[in-house]
């Protein structure tokens, strides 16, 4: 801190005692040393001070643009949720009016008198088996020798009944 050397710091000390005097000197010497503490230990709290302060300021600004920046995201957030639920209400409303739209085609209103079309069966209609030759039937069947006699042919081993001409009939226009 200061630039003393040994021998500015013997000339301090010979006036000192010249001045002072021989029985005060080791008295005045104690309070020096003990005012010269106390300076030294005020220095260094007031730059703690002084550090605490500038690192309070730093946490403050650092804090301000945490808040800052938070603010800005849940702006957007609620910018793109109140997006999202306008679209929503609109897909909600399109499809309310397309699920409107599709039960008027559905059920159609009838009038007085008018008749029902006839209810279709949706399998598709069989072969008829009496235009099939027998050995077709049994080739069809897989067994050459089992369809030889039998008028049913396919129709027998996949459940069906062959006499029923009735449901042909209606399958057919």
């Amino acid at each position: 801190m200061f630039d003393f050397g040994f021998t500015e710091l013997l000339l301090v000390a010979l006036v000192a005692l010249i001045v002072v005097g021989p029985e005060r000197l080791p008295k005045v010497a104690r309070t020096a040393g003990h005012l010269l503490g106390r300076l030294q230990r005020y220095v260094s709290d007031v730059k703690s001070d002084i550090s605490r302060e500038m690192q309070l300021e730093d946490l403050k600004k650092l804090q301000k643009q945490v808040e800052q920046q938070a603010r800005d995201l849940e702006t957007s957030v609620r910018g793109e949720m109140n997006k999202v639920e306008s679209d929503l209400g609109q897909t909600v409303s399109s499809l309310e009016k397309d699920l409107a739209a599709t039960q008027a085609k559905a059920s159609p209103v009838k009038q007085v008198g008018e008749t029902a079309a006839p209810v279709r069966d949706a399998r598709p209609p069989m072969p008829d088996t009496a235009k099939l030759p027998n050995a077709a039937s049994s080739s069809v069947s897989g067994n050459a020798g089992a369809g030889a006699g039998n008028d049913a042919g396919p129709q027998m081993e996949l459940g069906l009944d062959p006499a029923d001409k009735n449901r042909q009939a209606v399958d057919k226009p």
